[in-house]
């Protein structure tokens, strides 16, 4: 399976890189590099890792990672998104720390800056009316040219230094310890997950499908994504019933059986952990009832 490690995006004219993304679906691999990035969905739904952090994704989300945080947009594969040619569409910016110079980065003005970097290095999800109004500058951002571009960049940044719409994602203990021969192992687990969650999962097929013992692949497993295999498995079907809840109306007895629980005691009960909210909670607070 083709990785993504390591590789620049970044040209050595340039101090960072913008550009927008179109395609029929983000689903890309488990990767990380040396950049920090900022991402903007503009089209389209799914489910986001970054890290040891697993959720929903919607248009508007906005994710800012830093070097080395492996990170993945799958996209839904439901509906029509496969048949449209731009069922996906987002905006990416790649730029290093030392795109200001390291100088910089030292003095008292930059003191935010440097607070709002430690803290991507466990991601930052942007909501509420940071959201809105990071979004028009990323927008506008691929607009202007020069020395404009870099300050349009630097005014997000410092938009995002001083806002308190910002949610760590990544726990504070994730440390990446993965290398390439991992993230090739880690894709085939998400990969098989994303495609059979409704399905019953069998620890012995995932060790089978990435060369383990079933021991060691639940020890690896857990190591890795900071969770047990079922903890995860059950991760992406709430997420998936979440969608259901509020997309398509359903009540809990149908999200549950749709998205694989057996039971929906245990639908009921992992809901409320992952979520922190019933089902019915989760409904009335997106008026979905």
């Amino acid at each position: 399976m083709k990785t993504a490690l390591q590789k620049s995006p970044i040209p050595r004219s340039h101090a960072f890189v913008a550009k927008r993304l179109k395609a029929p679906l983000f689903d890309p691999n488990w990767h990380f590099h040396s950049e920090y990035q900022l991402f903007v969905v503009l089209k389209g739904k799914g489910t986001k890792f970054i890290g040891d952090n697993v959720r929903r994704y919607v248009e508007g989300d906005i994710t800012f990672t830093g070097p080395n945080l492996p990170h993945l947009w799958r996209s839904d594969h439901e509906g029509s998104s496969r048949n449209d040619e731009h069922g996906s569409e987002g905006i990416v910016v790649y730029f290093h720390k030392e795109f200001l110079g390291e100088t910089f980065m030292m003095m008292e003005e930059a003191i935010k800056l440097r607070s709002l970097l430690n803290k991507s290095l466990r991601g930052l999800n942007i909501y509420g009316g940071t959201a809105i109004k990071v979004q028009k500058m990323i927008l506008r951002l691929l607009q202007v040219d020069g020395f404009d571009r870099v300050l349009e960049l630097l005014n997000i940044l410092n938009l995002l230094s001083e806002s308190s719409e910002i949610e760590l994602l990544a726990s504070p203990g994730y440390v990446n310890t993965q290398k390439e021969g991992d993230t090739e192992r880690m894709n085939k687990v998400y990969t098989y997950v994303m495609k059979n969650y409704q399905q019953k999962m069998s620890i012995s097929i995932l060790a089978e499908l990435t060369n383990m013992t079933p021991t060691s692949f639940s020890r690896y497993f857990k190591t890795h994504a900071n969770r047990t295999f079922s903890e995860f498995v059950s991760e992406i079907r709430v997420g998936h019933a979440c969608k259901l809840l509020i997309d398509k109306k359903m009540n809990a007895s149908q999200a549950c059986y749709q998205r694989g629980f057996q039971t929906l005691s245990n639908f009921n009960k992992q809901f409320k952990t992952i979520t922190k909210r019933t089902p019915v909670g989760y409904k009335k607070e997106y008026g979905a009832l």
